[in-house]
């Protein structure tokens, strides 16, 4: 049977967006829409993501298409993270 992490795939090559919030005062401003910053796979995006610096990481999210459970429509920094650790282990 395996557990649900190990029977989980994760497509990395499905189209997705990173985008930025607008911040200021390194906070994010609810008022205003996230813009793109580059649309490529789910792997090109959680590889630009991970060289964003770590102070400013919360001002990003990803969108892809969801693959559950592992993946939502939209990623947060944290989700991103972890998925980023799974990654290198595939």
């Amino acid at each position: 049977m395996g557990d649900a992490v190990g029977d989980s795939k994760v497509d990395f090559s499905a189209l997705a967006v990173l985008q930025k919030w607008p911040s200021l005062a390194n906070q994010r401003r609810p008022d205003r829409e996230p813009y793109r910053v580059i649309e490529g796979t789910l792997d090109d995006c959680i590889s630009a993501f991970m060289q964003k610096p770590a102070a400013t990481r919360h001002l990003y999210e990803i969108r892809t298409a969801a693959q559950p459970p592992l993946v939502t429509e939209i990623l947060s920094p944290e989700h991103v993270i972890e998925l980023s650790r799974l990654r290198e282990f595939l």
